[in-house]
Protein backbone atom coordinates (compact mmCIF):
# COMPACT_ATOMS: atom_id res chain seq x y z
CA UNK A 1 0.00 0.00 0.00
CA UNK A 2 1.36 3.38 -0.97
CA UNK A 3 0.69 6.71 0.74
CA UNK A 4 1.51 9.66 -1.50
CA UNK A 5 0.79 13.36 -1.75
CA UNK A 6 -1.65 14.67 -4.35
CA UNK A 7 1.28 15.53 -6.65
CA UNK A 8 2.49 11.90 -6.56
CA UNK A 9 5.47 12.40 -4.27
CA UNK A 10 5.96 10.17 -1.21
CA UNK A 11 4.75 11.53 2.10
CA UNK A 12 7.58 12.23 4.50
CA UNK A 13 5.82 10.48 7.39
CA UNK A 14 5.58 7.05 5.75
CA UNK A 15 7.05 4.35 8.01
CA UNK A 16 9.73 3.19 5.57
CA UNK A 17 10.80 6.67 4.37
CA UNK A 18 13.83 6.86 6.72
CA UNK A 19 15.30 3.65 5.23
CA UNK A 20 17.40 4.64 2.17
CA UNK A 21 16.95 1.12 0.71
CA UNK A 22 13.12 1.24 0.88
CA UNK A 23 10.63 2.90 -1.42
CA UNK A 24 9.62 5.99 0.60
CA UNK A 25 6.02 5.81 -0.66
CA UNK A 26 5.31 2.44 1.04
CA UNK A 27 2.81 2.65 3.89
CA UNK A 28 2.03 -1.06 4.50
CA UNK A 29 3.18 -4.41 3.06
CA UNK A 30 1.82 -7.86 2.23
CA UNK A 31 -1.42 -6.84 0.53
CA UNK A 32 -2.18 -8.98 -2.50
CA UNK A 33 -5.11 -7.61 -4.49
CA UNK A 34 -7.18 -4.86 -2.85
CA UNK A 35 -10.45 -4.55 -4.73
CA UNK A 36 -11.97 -1.76 -2.70
CA UNK A 37 -11.17 0.59 0.14
CA UNK A 38 -13.34 2.67 2.45
CA UNK A 39 -12.78 4.80 5.51
CA UNK A 40 -14.70 3.78 8.64
CA UNK A 41 -17.31 6.49 9.32
CA UNK A 42 -16.50 6.71 13.05
CA UNK A 43 -12.83 5.76 13.51
CA UNK A 44 -11.70 6.96 10.04
CA UNK A 45 -9.44 3.89 9.73
CA UNK A 46 -8.81 2.62 6.20
CA UNK A 47 -10.48 -0.76 5.58
CA UNK A 48 -9.86 -2.87 2.49
CA UNK A 49 -11.26 -6.01 0.97
CA UNK A 50 -8.74 -7.99 -1.01
CA UNK A 51 -9.01 -11.04 -3.19
CA UNK A 52 -6.71 -13.96 -2.58
CA UNK A 53 -6.26 -16.78 -5.06
CA UNK A 54 -8.70 -19.67 -4.60
CA UNK A 55 -10.01 -18.80 -1.15
CA UNK A 56 -8.86 -16.64 1.69
CA UNK A 57 -10.35 -13.30 0.59
CA UNK A 58 -9.58 -10.84 3.40
CA UNK A 59 -11.05 -7.86 5.21
CA UNK A 60 -8.25 -5.77 6.73
CA UNK A 61 -7.72 -2.47 8.55
CA UNK A 62 -4.59 -0.90 7.11
CA UNK A 63 -2.12 0.50 9.65
CA UNK A 64 1.18 2.27 9.04
CA UNK A 65 4.18 -0.05 8.78
CA UNK A 66 2.23 -3.29 9.19
CA UNK A 67 2.75 -6.38 7.05
CA UNK A 68 -0.44 -8.22 6.06
CA UNK A 69 1.48 -11.33 5.10
CA UNK A 70 0.94 -12.16 1.46
CA UNK A 71 2.50 -14.40 0.13
CA UNK A 72 4.09 -15.63 3.37
CA UNK A 73 0.74 -16.42 5.03
CA UNK A 74 -2.68 -16.90 3.49
CA UNK A 75 -5.96 -18.70 4.04
CA UNK A 76 -6.16 -19.33 0.30
CA UNK A 77 -4.37 -21.45 -2.25
CA UNK A 78 -2.34 -20.50 -5.29
CA UNK A 79 -4.11 -20.36 -8.66
CA UNK A 80 -2.90 -23.89 -9.46
CA UNK A 81 -4.48 -25.19 -6.22
CA UNK A 82 -1.21 -25.64 -4.31
CA UNK A 83 -1.00 -24.39 -0.73
CA UNK A 84 0.71 -21.04 -0.40
CA UNK A 85 3.95 -21.32 1.57
CA UNK A 86 3.01 -24.82 2.72
CA UNK A 87 -0.38 -23.69 4.07
CA UNK A 88 1.07 -21.31 6.66
CA UNK A 89 -1.70 -19.04 8.00
CA UNK A 90 0.11 -17.29 10.89
CA UNK A 91 3.60 -16.00 11.50
CA UNK A 92 5.06 -13.67 14.11
CA UNK A 93 5.20 -10.07 12.92
CA UNK A 94 2.49 -10.55 10.29
CA UNK A 95 -1.05 -9.27 10.70
CA UNK A 96 -4.10 -11.52 10.76
CA UNK A 97 -7.12 -10.41 8.73
CA UNK A 98 -10.11 -8.97 10.55
CA UNK A 99 -12.11 -11.60 8.67
CA UNK A 100 -11.58 -13.99 5.75
CA UNK A 101 -13.70 -16.05 3.35
CA UNK A 102 -13.05 -19.53 2.03
CA UNK A 103 -14.24 -20.24 -0.60
CA UNK A 104 -13.61 -16.91 -2.32
CA UNK A 105 -16.38 -14.43 -2.92
CA UNK A 106 -14.11 -12.47 -5.32
CA UNK A 107 -15.03 -9.13 -3.86
CA UNK A 108 -15.44 -5.95 -5.84
CA UNK A 109 -16.65 -2.56 -4.55
CA UNK A 110 -17.41 -1.90 -0.88
CA UNK A 111 -18.81 0.87 1.29
CA UNK A 112 -19.72 1.60 4.87
CA UNK A 113 -23.44 2.30 4.92
CA UNK A 114 -23.98 5.62 6.73
CA UNK A 115 -27.54 6.43 5.66
CA UNK A 116 -30.68 6.51 7.76
CA UNK A 117 -33.08 4.61 5.47
CA UNK A 118 -31.75 1.22 6.57
CA UNK A 119 -31.01 1.89 10.26
CA UNK A 120 -30.15 -1.74 11.13
CA UNK A 121 -27.40 -1.59 8.50
CA UNK A 122 -25.84 1.66 9.75
CA UNK A 123 -22.02 1.44 9.77
CA UNK A 124 -22.13 -2.04 8.22
CA UNK A 125 -19.81 -2.86 5.36
CA UNK A 126 -21.52 -3.79 2.10
CA UNK A 127 -19.39 -5.47 -0.56
CA UNK A 128 -20.16 -6.95 -3.95
CA UNK A 129 -19.17 -10.49 -4.87
CA UNK A 130 -18.21 -11.45 -8.40
CA UNK A 131 -17.74 -15.22 -8.40
CA UNK A 132 -19.85 -15.37 -5.22
CA UNK A 133 -22.71 -13.59 -7.04
CA UNK A 134 -23.94 -11.82 -3.94
CA UNK A 135 -23.97 -8.64 -1.94
CA UNK A 136 -22.41 -9.25 1.47
CA UNK A 137 -23.34 -7.19 4.52
CA UNK A 138 -20.74 -7.34 7.27
CA UNK A 139 -21.81 -6.19 10.71
CA UNK A 140 -19.08 -4.91 13.02
CA UNK A 141 -18.86 -4.48 16.77
CA UNK A 142 -17.85 -1.03 18.07
CA UNK A 143 -14.33 -2.50 18.49
CA UNK A 144 -14.17 -3.45 14.80
CA UNK A 145 -14.73 -7.21 15.03
CA UNK A 146 -17.05 -8.97 12.60
CA UNK A 147 -20.15 -10.03 14.53
CA UNK A 148 -22.42 -10.93 11.63
CA UNK A 149 -22.50 -11.64 7.92
CA UNK A 150 -25.55 -11.53 5.68
CA UNK A 151 -25.54 -12.76 2.08
CA UNK A 152 -27.97 -10.81 -0.08
CA UNK A 153 -29.21 -11.02 -3.71
CA UNK A 154 -27.93 -14.57 -4.15
CA UNK A 155 -31.21 -15.62 -5.75
CA UNK A 156 -30.52 -13.25 -8.67
CA UNK A 157 -27.36 -15.16 -9.72
CA UNK A 158 -25.63 -11.96 -10.81
CA UNK A 159 -22.04 -10.87 -10.38
CA UNK A 160 -22.06 -7.73 -8.22
CA UNK A 161 -19.51 -5.26 -9.57
CA UNK A 162 -20.02 -2.34 -7.18
CA UNK A 163 -22.21 -0.94 -4.41
CA UNK A 164 -22.69 2.72 -3.50
CA UNK A 165 -24.95 4.78 -1.29
CA UNK A 166 -26.81 7.54 -3.08
CA UNK A 167 -27.44 11.00 -1.64
CA UNK A 168 -30.97 9.76 -0.93
CA UNK A 169 -29.64 7.11 1.50
CA UNK A 170 -30.67 4.23 -0.77
CA UNK A 171 -28.16 1.60 -1.87
CA UNK A 172 -27.28 1.20 -5.53
CA UNK A 173 -25.76 -2.02 -6.84
CA UNK A 174 -24.26 -2.54 -10.28
CA UNK A 175 -24.37 -6.06 -11.73
CA UNK A 176 -21.73 -7.36 -14.13
CA UNK A 177 -23.19 -9.46 -16.89
CA UNK A 178 -24.22 -9.08 -20.52
CA UNK A 179 -27.33 -7.04 -19.70
CA UNK A 180 -25.93 -5.37 -16.59
CA UNK A 181 -28.30 -3.62 -14.22
CA UNK A 182 -28.33 -0.87 -11.65
CA UNK A 183 -30.40 -2.04 -8.70
CA UNK A 184 -31.79 0.26 -6.00
CA UNK A 185 -32.15 -1.28 -2.55
CA UNK A 186 -34.73 0.38 -0.35
CA UNK A 187 -36.40 -0.55 2.96
CA UNK A 188 -39.49 -2.80 2.85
Amino acid sequence: MLHINTNGTPRGDNPFAPNPKADPSIYALGVRDPQSMAFHPVTHDLWIIENEPRGGDELNVIKSGKNYGFPLISYGRDNDGALLNGGLTQKAGLEQPVYFWTPSVAFSGMIFYTGDKLPKWKNSILAGGLSGMQLVRIELSPEGRVIGEEKLLRDMCRRIRDVRMGPDGDLYVITDHEDGEILRIVPN
